[in-house]
């Protein structure tokens, strides 16, 4: 007998259970389920009826969106011009609708909390105006792969989207970035941190074919745009400066002069012995005479192999003056 009960209890531990689970589901929203697919109709008076509840003090900083590119209701290429807010959040009509006591009221479409479009049909609302903006490499790009969305970096309620800013765009790159955050900070680096510079100077952000999202076809020619003096072609070329700059350069930053990856001569006796030179002892003891070498303590090999990358002077073989 109490086998039986205990069997009992079981079954209708078992079948209520099951039933709240079906209640669960008939009392989720439709549009959880929905996805890309969830499409309904537009509110009634646009903006105006956003701005009722979106227009306290809390949501403030939204208003900044008149002052920029995305609120120019004369320009018909805008979004102002056309839908307003629900030409890139999407038809708000059940998020502005009336909603029963106790309802949850449904979401916008795009770019809100429990947005029911995925991220790859939130980037589509973006791309839809700025496709001829050098965005052709963006699907199956490095980005894209690792699902950053638009919104992730770009800010469009703004007068000014802080990425189009050469001051403050790396802030956002190197939020994910985060070794490049740490060689931006070191002794020698080019002038990011100070605003003069911008990671878009030398990567294309939303995809490209080339190396690391360069904007040129190789880190040389990269490297060019700016160092047109170390391009050539010289009489006397340094091997691995032709082939690629980052064989002595850390291109975001390092602790050592010129961004160097080690400082002369360790970084020269990578590739060139020291048997059989005569000022190249790294201490007393290394030396026939037993005195440091003025060379090593001055400079090192540049003291007299200046030119580096390459020389067009007849004796400079030896890539000297």
């Amino acid at each position: 007998m109490g086998f039986a009960a205990a069997a009992l209890a079981v079954l209708l531990t078992m079948q209520s259970g099951a039933a709240a689970q079906e209640e669960d589901q008939e009392e989720a929203p439709r549009w959880v389920t929905l996805g890309d697919d969830y499409m309904p109709e537009y509110s009634r008076r646009g903006a105006d009826e956003c701005m009722r509840c979106h227009g306290d003090e809390d949501s403030a900083h939204l208003n900044a969106v008149f002052e920029g590119p995305h609120g120019v209701m004369a320009d018909e290429r805008t979004p102002f011009g056309g839908n307003q807010c629900e030409a890139c959040h999407g038809p708000g009509g059940d998020h502005t609708g009336r909603i029963g006591f106790g309802e949850a009221r449904p979401p916008m479409p795009a770019f809100g909390p429990n947005s029911p479009w995925s991220e790859e049909r939130e980037n589509q609302v973006c791309q839809d105006c700025h496709k001829e903006q050098k965005h052709g490499f963006w699907e199956g790009g490095t980005h894209q792969r690792q699902d950053v969305g638009c919104a992730d970096c770009h800010d469009s309620h703004v007068r000014r989207d802080p990425m189009t800013v050469a001051s403050t765009q790396s802030e956002t790159c190197v939020g994910c970035h985060t070794e490049q955050r740490a060689q931006l900070h070191q002794a020698y680096s080019h002038p990011i941190r100070q605003g003069e510079m911008a990671c878009s100077d030398c990567h294309q952000p939303h995809g490209a074919p080339n190396e690391a999202m360069l904007s040129s076809p190789t880190i040389n020619q990269n490297c060019y745009e700016c160092h047109a003096e170390k391009r050539g072609p010289f009489l006397f070329e340094h091997a691995p400066v032709a082939e690629d700059c980052t064989n002595c350069h850390k291109p975001h930053g390092s602790n050592n002069p010129a961004m160097l990856t080690r400082r002369a001569p360790l970084l020269c006796q990578q590739c060139h012995s020291r048997v059989g030179h005569a000022g190249i002892g790294r201490s007393p003891n290394d030396l026939p005479s037993g005195n440091p070498s003025p060379f090593l303590l001055s400079g090192s090999c540049t003291s007299c192999h200046s030119q580096v990358h390459g020389s067009n002077h007849p004796s400079g073989s030896i890539l000297n003056r």
